[in-house]
């Protein structure tokens, strides 16, 4: 079982920047690939990042390829999500989530989520 608390998400005008942060409960996260999802109202859950467990490896959904950077602390059982240049389009609730398997982009392949993170851009 692995339990994800995220923080950092809030209010921002465009063209700002916001880290959030994803911790995780046990003691195996380094066997955990970690993804950063989002979802809008009314839209489908998608991939904005992920990092592999293996090697640290990183795979970008289609929508924010260089806008944002993901890095984990293994030893702080954190993942972050380093987010620039945001945009009124990026505003939408944040989740991470953790799978045993590597470069996944389906939402359907993770197994344990946190309960999201508010993240709104003004314009």
């Amino acid at each position: 079982q692995v339990l994800l608390v995220e923080s950092g998400g809030g209010l921002v005008q465009a063209g700002g920047s916001l880290r959030l942060a994803c911790a995780a409960s046990g003691r195996t996260f380094s066997s955990y690939t970690m993804g950063w999802f989002r979802q809008a109202p009314g839209k489908e859950r998608e991939l904005v990042v992920g990092i592999n467990w293996s090697d640290g490896g990183t795979y970008y959904g289609d929508s924010v390829k260089g806008q944002f950077t993901i890095s984990r602390d293994n030893a702080k059982n954190t993942v972050y999500l380093q987010m620039t240049g945001l945009k009124p389009e990026d505003t939408a609730v944040y989740y991470c989530a953790a799978t045993r398997r590597l470069g996944r982009r389906n939402p359907s392949d993770y197994d344990y989520w946190g309960q999201g993170t508010q993240v709104t851009v003004s314009s």
